[in-house]
């Protein structure tokens, strides 16, 4: 008991200070504001009009100064960087055709690699603790045995995942092809000619004036570079409406071969898209769901441990795959300090700054075996959208950030139900916050995603209204049943 009532009393003394330094300002303003006005109290009309009267106003320099004025606030509003709204966005719904429990993933593993028993056993110690459910999803090509990886059935997978997303998405914002000005695709490893961007204007016939972009071999945070570029566009270009397509395409990146860091990526990435529709029109400001607040990259390519830690080569067997570095998370965690450390002075509150200040600079004189002070984000968002890249990421970041199982939730029931769907997770773990009705104005978002290279990347949204629960979405038919339980080892 008396336990529980210290850390009741420490609770109360952390809030107190962190509205004192947070409010600091406005303390210190009450004061003298009511000096002010207790002085004037006790003047009289009288001299309170002596004063007025003994103020000299000449012609010239009250016009000087409205000059200044109305100069300066010009200048202001002129170089105030335009505000980005994101209207609405779209995820891909994949078919119940395309489903792949874990027995089928494993029957089609042991047809596949029969010669290779040690590799069939590994990919099934994978999958049993990889946090993926029995509803994910693979493309037809991959459901053939062996599979067939043509040219041809990239193609129509490309099509489908994005021309359902871009459909649904024209359908709920109203957007006409014609209106939109900006086209960015990424898609990390599926780069035909013509470009996915190109398939997309010729599908909707799509003015030949727009800017198009492709962006091609930048992992699982392409999603958010593309956010970055369509925000620099919007910038330059007054009135403009951008989309952006997300995507991964498995169907010409199933690997084939016996190499195990290699095979980790089919255990893990499943088919998904997302279409983002983003507008710097005053006219969407009251109908679009987020405004951009903060957008943050950080590149670590030019250490060579960071580079190679996510790699496409070939094997001994001349099979192409991407070969995941043991690596992995600690270089993960680097780039992930290294972007808390930009975006932290961007949205931690001031009570936060100083206690780390206070800490970094105790390490630094006093005594450096201090442990470092850990910034408290919870109070600066109230939602995270952690990559689905894998169980051990969110795992990571859960533990690194000290966040609750409530706030890595959307990040694991997306890897639950559609696995890693590289740069389009993000989306999808957005839309199951959305679908679970927690998302109110004035609401903060921190998306945050890994990519090769090494990248790490990060967003902040604030939530412009109130968002309605969609009865639609990829979510739809299943988020009753969303939160579940995932074990730490599922049994095959």
């Amino acid at each position: 008991m008396p336990e529980f009532s210290s850390s009741v009393k420490l609770k109360y003394v952390k809030l107190g200070y962190q509205y004192l330094v947070n409010h600091f300002l406005s303390f210190l303003l009450i004061p003298i504001m009511a000096i002010v006005a207790v002085e004037l109290l006790r003047m009289g009309p009288e001299e309170i009009l002596n004063v007025w009267n003994s103020l000299q106003f000449d012609l010239v320099q009250v016009l000087c100064s409205s000059f200044f004025v109305i100069f300066i606030s010009t200048v202001y509003f002129m170089s105030k960087p335009r505000t980005i709204y994101l209207v609405d966005y779209s995820c891909y719904k994949p078919p119940v055709t395309c489903r792949v429990p874990f027995a089928t993933f494993m029957e089609h593993s042991r047809l596949i690699l029969k010669d290779k028993p040690k590799s069939v056993e590994f990919q099934m110690r994978i999958l049993e603790r990889s946090g993926l459910g029995e509803e994910t999803c693979l493309p037809p090509a991959i459901h053939y045995i062996p599979p067939t990886p043509t040219m041809d059935a990239a193609r129509s997978e490309a099509q489908m995942v994005i021309f359902e997303a871009m459909d649904d998405l024209f359908k709920k914002t109203g957007l006409k092809p014609k209106d939109v000005d900006i086209l960015i695709v990424n898609c990390s490893l599926f780069s035909p000619t013509p470009s996915l961007s190109a398939m997309v204007i010729n599908k909707y016939k799509l003015r030949s004036n727009i800017k198009s972009f492709n962006l091609s071999g930048m992992g699982c945070s392409a999603g958010l570079i593309s956010v970055d570029l369509a925000r620099d566009l919007l910038q330059v270009h007054p009135n403009s409406n951008a989309i952006i397509v997300s995507t991964e395409i498995i169907t010409p990146n199933y690997y084939q071969g016996n190499e195990r860091a290699m095979l980790l990526p089919n255990c893990l990435f499943r088919m998904g898209a997302a279409a983002i529709h983003m507008s710097n029109r005053r006219s969407d400001r009251w109908r679009a769901k987020y405004k951009l607040s903060h957008l943050v990259r950080t590149h670590r390519g030019a250490d060579d441990k960071s580079f190679y830690c996510v790699y496409e080569q070939e094997d001994k067997e001349g099979h192409v795959g991407i070969n995941l570095s043991k690596d992995l998370m600690a270089i993960a965690g680097e780039a992930l300090k290294a972007n808390i450390t930009t975006i932290g002075p961007l949205v931690l509150p001031a009570s936060e700054q100083l206690l780390f200040l206070t800490s970094l600079i105790g390490r630094k004189i006093f005594n450096p075996k201090w442990k470092p002070y850990i910034p408290d984000f919870k109070l600066a968002f109230e939602h995270f959208c952690i990559h689905a890249g894998g169980r051990a990421v969110i795992d990571e970041l859960q533990k690194n950030l000290q966040l609750s199982g409530e706030h890595v939730e959307a990040s694991r029931m997306t890897l639950h139900r559609f696995g890693n769907t590289s740069s389009s997770s993000l989306w999808y773990e957005l839309s199951y916050i959305e679908s679970k009705g927690r998302m109110r104005r004035g609401d903060r978002v921190w998306q945050i995603a890994f990519g090769s290279g090494f990248k790490c990347n990060s967003a902040v949204w604030k939530c412009n209204r109130t968002i309605k629960t969609p009865k639609d979405g990829p979510w739809s038919d299943c988020i009753d049943r969303y939160p579940v339980f995932i074990p730490e080892v599922v049994k095959l």
